[in-house]
């Protein structure tokens, strides 16, 4: 759950630090991102109290942003051609890596060591990493415009109300006021985002983007991406750890086959696509994570069923991410001129993370709302608070409460439940994923040509849909 919190903190930063890079020079700012994300894990490992250890997250989440906001724009600018296409294709195949060996590893080093050590084991890996940024990366051209400080405070203030509202309606229902009031500051902090954004000379983000096929598919790529490929993945730990009764580490190996098959793909397209094949890539990519959910959904059936029927959905799922995962971030990257590769890499992580936020919020919705279907339609008593516990991963509370001679049955109800809750769930991450690769796969299809950006970024780098 730490990455998944780290990402929420990072989210409402990614386009501002972008844009901010662009201005003090990307290898600059990627190494201060980096610094700081070391300096605050080793205080998390060191923290005595909660509040410093909640204080020191958020620090680390900032510095998280700002590598995120941009590692792509120093992949960008420091390869061309076929050799850029391995170079995101080596990066997503990392990613990947990344995300089957971290679980496992955070939960061996908590099993064995200590919590702490999850913090600790960051230090070494930063250092490495800032040392290479010297030795191997040049500083990238610093362009002195006017900071937009209103962009920058609206859109964080939205996004920050954005993802509170989702996580507060997951917990308390989408009609609590709190939500009605977070959700509701949010529209008004993103209208007033696209009025300043509109209104100055130097913006933030550059709406006239929005016009562009590949960028606009990109960062619809990029929500889809999450939302169908990663979001019903929480609900699928749930069921397997509080249901099934997994250990943390063994849920994580449940899922590596996603991780696996993402690492290989990527690995081995990466210089296959790029240029005109961006869509192709990317559209077929999506489009696979969307029949890895279908896949996931038609073999969860019954109380019987177990961790192996996910697998072949999930290695259809990495198959697709690893394809589209590189793609649609060097199809954004694309877009712009060189000088705007961190607001670009800012705008498509933004769009990840915003997709898997709002995935998680929707689908954990349809995920309860089918848990309460099911136990409803049993007859069960108290339907609507053993919902709620399945749904939020306190099975074995359920369980415990039930006596002797029912608990054979009570137990056969909490895992068809569960599975049907998670079924429904992977179902429509599966259409959300078929629905999105074909709007993104037509939207950066290749079309009527525009020329080559300047030096001024006058005029994208790529091609128009038509």
């Amino acid at each position: 759950m730490g990455r998944r919190q780290l990402r929420t903190r990072a989210r409402r930063f990614l386009l501002g630090i972008g844009s901010l890079a662009d201005r003090l020079g990307h290898r600059s700012a990627y190494v201060a991102g980096l610094s700081l994300f070391a300096l605050a894990s080793a205080v998390c490992g060191s923290a005595g109290s909660p509040a410093v250890l909640v204080v020191a997250r958020g620090i680390q989440g900032l510095g998280g942003a700002a590598m995120f906001a941009t590692t792509f724009a120093l992949l960008n600018r420091s390869y061309t051609g076929r050799d850029r296409g391995t170079a995101y294709g080596i990066w997503g195949a990392v990613s990947g890596a990344a995300a089957a060996i971290g679980p496992i590893a955070g939960g061996l080093l908590t099993e064995h060591l200590s919590w702490r050590w999850i913090f600790f084991v960051n230090l070494p890996f930063a250092i490495a990493a800032i040392v290479l940024c010297f030795v191997v990366l040049s500083e990238s051209q610093r362009h002195r415009s006017p900071l937009d400080l209103v962009g920058i405070s609206t859109f964080t203030v939205f996004a920050a109300a954005l993802t509170y509202g989702l996580i507060r309606a997951n917990e308390h229902g989408w009609g609590e006021a709190t939500v009605l009031i977070s959700f509701a500051l949010s529209i008004v902090m993103l209208t007033g985002f696209i009025v300043a954004q509109s209104r100055t000379d130097h913006p933030m983000f550059d709406l006239s983007l929005l016009r562009s096929g590949p960028f606009a598919g990109a960062l619809i790529a990029g929500f889809i991406l999450s939302a169908a490929a990663f979001a019903y993945l929480t609900y699928a730990s749930i069921w397997l750890q509080s249901v099934r009764g997994m250990s943390p580490a063994q849920a994580g190996l449940a899922t590596l086959p996603l991780a696996v098959a993402s690492f290989v793909t990527s690995a081995s397209v990466g210089r296959l696509t790029h240029d005109g094949r961006n869509w192709l890539a990317v559209g077929l990519g999506i489009g696979l994570t969307g029949v890895g959910g279908l896949l996931v959904a038609w073999r969860l059936s019954g109380a019987s069923a177990t961790w192996t029927a996910l697998v072949p959905g999930l290695i259809v799922c990495g198959v697709g991410v690893g394809l589209s995962a590189p793609t649609l971030s060097s199809t954004a990257m694309a877009a712009v001129s060189a000088h705007r590769g961190g607001m670009a890499a800012g705008a498509v992580n933004t769009a990840r993370q915003l997709g898997f936020a709002l995935g998680i919020a929707a689908l954990g919705t349809i995920f309860a709302a089918r848990i309460k279907t099911v136990v409803v339609g049993t007859g069960a008593p108290h339907p609507s608070e053993t919902a709620a516990a399945i749904a939020g991963g306190q099975a074995h509370a359920v369980l415990a409460h039930v006596p002797a001679s029912v608990r054979p049955a009570a137990d056969h109800l909490v895992q068809l439940s569960a599975v049907d809750g998670l079924r429904l769930a992977a179902l429509v991450a599966g259409i959300l994923g078929i629905v999105g690769g074909l709007v993104a796969g037509l939207l950066i299809r290749p079309g009527k040509r525009q020329a080559p950006a300047g030096a001024d970024g006058t005029a994208p780098r790529h091609t128009v849909a038509v």
